[in-house]
């Protein structure tokens, strides 16, 4: 995934500003460029009412306009994402399963603006998040749609859309989630990672 990477550097280096109106408006244009790559896609998925029926809802913007709740995942080098964490009053890191490669905080520094913030446990590794940080260095990695059940509409994406899921199966995610992704086609050429991630509601 990529986007104006200058640009997106620069709004990376903006989020660790000792500024909070300056890492506000970095962190809701971030979401804005990560959410415009995937929402196109959305739009489609929507129009299907079983699909859209398993997806959380948000409205954004134009009161009219629907889609799914959506954070957008940030990959940062080990120190910016430090740095970014500290100038965000330290908030906890996610649980993420041990087995990923990846430390994450959560920033809803705004409303209707999630961004998690995504580092590697193993820089010089070959995990997901370092290998996009070695290809790639720091920029938008992917964006995240919440879903009330994620084998379901990964069942869905397959038969109505002929998407293939990234994994078999839907599998743990960050703070006790289920998750599968989809690399897809994006407008201008570019690829975006989409995550499908459910919240399982109490027993």
């Amino acid at each position: 995934m990529s986007t104006d990477s200058a640009k997106v550097t620069d709004l990376i280096g903006h989020l660790g500003d000792t500024d909070e109106s300056r890492r506000k408006a970095a962190a809701s244009s971030l979401f804005t460029l990560g959410a415009n790559l995937a929402w196109p896609l959305a739009d489609a998925w929507m129009a299907d009412a079983e699909l859209a029926a398993l997806f959380v809802t948000e409205r954004y913007g134009d009161p009219r306009t629907t889609y799914p709740e959506t954070t957008v995942g940030v990959a940062v080098s080990p120190g910016n994402f430090m740095r970014i964490r500290a100038a965000h009053g330290d908030p906890a890191e996610a649980g993420v399963p041990p087995d990923q490669d990846a430390r994450e905080i959560e920033l809803h520094p705004a409303a209707g603006v999630r961004l998690d913030i995504l580092t590697s446990r193993n820089p010089g590794g070959t995990g997901a998040l370092a290998r996009f940080l070695q290809r790639n260095g720091e920029g938008i990695q992917q964006v995240e749609f919440r879903v009330r059940d994620a084998a379901r509409a990964q069942e869905l994406l397959r038969a109505k859309f002929r998407l293939t899921p990234v994994y078999p199966t839907a599998r743990p995610g960050a703070n006790g989630t289920v998750v599968n992704f989809f690399l897809l086609p994006a407008s201008g050429g570019e690829k975006v990672l989409v995550e499908l991630f459910e919240v399982p509601q109490p027993l």
